[in-house]
This record gives structure tokens, sequence and C-alpha cells, in this order.
């Protein structure tokens, strides 16, 4: 047994599981389930499954379901059982909570009743495909899951087009073919991509390649399990001095000269030196 027993005090704790490998979780993760007064899971049967696997037992505590479908009912329940005093323990089926998961309405309605809300982080599929696509990490955008309609994707494709950063999707083998098409003919076939599938499974994959060339190979490959589809930013073909200048503008309000030349030059893909020089420049006026 790798998990301890401890006190926790009344709240909602959200709870990260392992994406795939169940040994991923984390030791404080494991404390909270073993030590939590009430669990709630999107998913009740494979969390019952990763408890029993490192040996957490549920001890009579109850085991609530909260998922898309549950509604206002469960979440009064949960409700309920922080205004007895009791904490409570939610889980995703798998990753963080929240993300592309249920999750957002219980936590918003906890705070604004004034109950503590806490989190003990751990695998994400988002984070896990960022480190391994190959693509720009210092900013990027989680678009979740598309539209099925092709028209509407398309169309949320479009919006997301001039995003400053690399894009990330979660898609369904059944749709990928179709999505990454779509993909290539609104984004443009020569953006680089990737193709992540089993994060931390067995059958780990990643494809890289222009959305062109991953949407040709996946037109007659047979597809199965979870997928993180990455997507790098737009490149511009025709940076003027001003988009430049208000780029650096907008950056050093927030950032150090340094950071705010980082940011730009990788937004635009050019040299950072002659950035940096402007960033100076625009930082001492």
């Amino acid at each position: 047994m790798n998990f301890h027993k401890v006190s926790l005090p009344a709240g909602l704790y959200f709870v990260a599981t392992p994406i795939g490998t169940a040994r991923d979780i984390t030791l404080r993760a494991l404390d909270i389930l073993a030590s939590a007064d009430v669990i709630a899971a999107e998913d009740t049967r494979s969390l019952r499954r990763l408890m029993d696997i490192h040996g957490v037992p549920l001890d009579g505590r109850r085991m609530l379901a909260y998922h898309d479908h549950s509604g206002a009912g469960a979440r009064a329940r949960i409700l309920g059982a922080l205004s007895q005093g009791q904490s409570v323990a939610y889980a995703s089926e798998a990753g963080m909570p929240l993300i592309a998961d249920p999750g957002y309405d219980l936590g918003r309605q906890a705070s604004e009743a004034g109950f503590v809300v806490t989190c003990a982080p751990g695998p994400s599929a988002v984070l896990t495909a960022l480190t391994l696509a190959g693509l720009p990490t210092d900013a990027f955008f989680f678009a979740g899951f598309l539209p099925n309609a092709t028209n509407a994707r398309r169309t949320r494709l479009e919006a997301l087009s001039s995003v400053p950063g690399t894009l990330v999707f979660y898609e369904s083998p059944k749709r990928i073919s179709a999505c990454l098409t779509d993909m290539a003919a609104t984004l443009g076939g020569e953006r680089q991509a990737a193709l992540c599938r089993e994060l931390t499974k067995k059958f780990e994959e990643i494809r890289r390649g222009s959305l062109q060339e991953l949407a040709e190979e996946m037109r007659s490959a047979t597809v199965k399990g979870e997928i993180v589809v990455l997507v790098d930013r737009a490149r511009s073909q025709g940076v003027s001095d001003s988009d430049i200048e208000e780029a650096l503008e907008t950056a050093l309000k927030t950032h150090s000269v340094r950071d705010a030349a980082d940011l730009v030059s990788k937004m635009y893909g050019m040299p950072r030196r002659p950035i940096y020089q402007r960033a100076l420049k625009l930082g001492k006026g």
C-alpha cells in the first residue's frame, strides 16, 4: 500500500486519474481517495477498478455517480454532503477533472456556496500530447472536441485559424479521417501537425507531418483508442513592422523585455535578436 489515510478538512477535492497507465496516479490522489468521506466519480466502475489496483478500500463509504447525464440531482447530493461538513473527492474517468469532462458546475456552485474547493493535480492528455508532439509549447489553445457536422466543424476551425499558438483537439477514431480532411482544407494542408494516440498505454503512437500528409494517411488507416490532435499556429507570410510593434506593446504590459521578445519572435517565427532590440527601445519609451 502506497497511501496514507489522512484527516481531510471539509471541502471538494478534484482528483486527477491516469489517462492509461494506472501507476501514473499520484500518492496525494491515493491519500484523498482513501480518506474522503464521500467519493464521486464520472464513471464509478473505472474508479472502483483503479482503487482496487492500488488497494484503496471503500470501507462502506458512498460512491456517487456524477457525469454529463446525472444532472442537478447528483450535484445537489454532493453539495448536501459538503453542507454537512464532509469531505468529497471527485474524479473524472481519466485525466484532470473539468478538461473536456464534467465538474465545472459542481466546482462553481461549491465555491459560490463558500465551500473549500481544491485539486490533486496529475495526468493530462493535453499536456502529455504537447510534450510529445514536437510543436511549439510557448502558447497553446485547447479546443476540446470539434462539432460532428462538417459545416459546423469547418466553421469552428475557421474561427480558430488565427490563434497565435498550437491548437489542441480531442477526437474519436471514427471521426479522425474526416476531421483531418477538414483541418487541411480549412487551416491549410501545409500546417504542421501531430496525431497522438493511446498516450501512456502499450500502443502509444505519435504521427507527425503536415495536415495534408496526416489526412492522407488516415483515409486508409484503421485507428483505435483515444486521440489528441495538435496543429501548429499559422505562419504569417508578410508580417509588417506595425504588427510586430503592436504585439510587443501588448506583450510588454505583462512581460519583461526578454520574455516579450521571446513571445513575439516565436509568435511570428522570426529571429529573436532584432525583436529583442525593438523591445528594448519600446521598454525604455
